[in-house]
């Protein structure tokens, strides 16, 4: 009797369960996620999705894709969200694609998403480069030549991300074009030799951005040094923006924020998602952690996984918050 007493008791706990996972309102809907190819991305991702499988989404695996690619395919249905919006460095790819007519966007996702121009601080104190503008002078600029062409070259950003169309419009705004090139590709290994010229003492001159794993290796302050700009100068939907900052230093970008854009009219259909996403928050900081240990050498599928499933132990609460507001708005 025992026996039959507990078989019955896990069958009625077995069928509870398939009744509430049924009740999820996310149950029997496939989520197709998009990033860039920027793996770091991966965790920021991930942590939404794992937010939404607690809602009884089927959730992919993220696709990578060219920035302008993930806009247009949100926009057209075929993906059904990103977490790395930029705002506003993506406002022309986001405005291209359709806009607010047919993304979703609510909420800040990631706050204090820093960008600019660096050099290494011995070159930066020894010459009294402060500015980018400086790079005029031929002699300055030699400092930084890689490839004897006389030109400083600029570590920058690969195209399509948005960044370059910046680097490409300053260095016009700044006349910068005789005696600076801004070197395009793949930033992973315009990094790697960069970082390889500092360690042989060698100058060096940069655009990153935060949060990203360069500046726990070049340590701004201690390593290298922002580099200001003349004036603010943006292209496209940023051109009326201000980069000052209220301490008065121009770094030539505004600080950014992240943001979790999803296909409109999915979103509309799904209210407990759309609450999820304007609500989701993660500070900066862990970002840079993250990235900082996949630069160290966790950076396998497994490594990232893991440091998603930490970082929901560590703030569980918070994200069950989360997941019970959503949960609320599909009622």
């Amino acid at each position: 009797m025992r026996k039959i007493a507990l078989l019955t008791a896990a069958l009625t706990s077995l069928a509870a369960i398939q009744v509430s996972a049924a009740d999820l309102p996310g149950t029997g809907i496939t989520v197709k996620p998009v990033q860039s190819t920027i793996t770091e991305e991966t965790f920021q991702t991930l942590l939404v999705s794992r937010a939404l499988e607690k809602l009884g989404y089927t959730v992919e695996a993220p696709s990578e894709v060219d920035y302008n690619v993930g806009y247009t395919s949100i926009a057209a249905g075929d993906a059904t969200f990103t977490a790395v919006n930029w705002q506003p460095l993506h406002d022309d790819m986001y405005k291209a694609a359709g806009g607010d007519s047919k993304f979703y966007r609510a909420g800040t996702y990631v706050e204090g998403a820093a960008q600019g121009y660096l050099i290494d601080k011995k070159t930066a104190e020894k010459y009294h480069i402060t500015h980018i503008d400086q790079l005029k002078d031929p002699k300055l600029a030699k400092l930084f030549d890689t490839n004897n062409d006389g030109k400083a070259d600029l570590t920058g950003c690969t195209p399509g991300w948005g960044c370059e169309a910046v680097i490409n419009h300053q260095i016009k705004a700044f006349d910068l074009s005789n005696s600076v090139v801004h070197n395009q590709g793949n930033y992973a290994a315009m990094m790697a030799d960069t970082i390889t010229r500092f360690k042989e003492g060698k100058p060096i001159l940069y655009y990153t951005w935060t949060p990203y794993w360069v500046s726990d290796v070049l340590v701004p302050g201690k390593d290298v040094v922002w580099l200001q700009v003349p004036f603010s100068s943006l292209p496209g939907e940023q051109k009326d923006l201000d980069t000052k900052l209220p301490n008065g230093m121009n770094y030539g970008f505004t600080v950014n924020t992240m943001h979790i854009v999803a296909n409109k009219a999915w979103a509309e259909k799904n209210p407990a998602a759309a609450k999820l996403f304007a609500e989701m928050k993660l500070p900066i900081a862990d970002v840079n952690a993250q990235n900082a240990r996949m630069h160290a050498g966790q950076a396998s599928e497994a490594d990232i996984n893991a440091h998603v499933d930490g970082w929901i132990k560590a703030h569980q609460a918070q994200f069950d918050g989360w997941v019970k507001d959503a949960l609320a708005a599909a009622k």
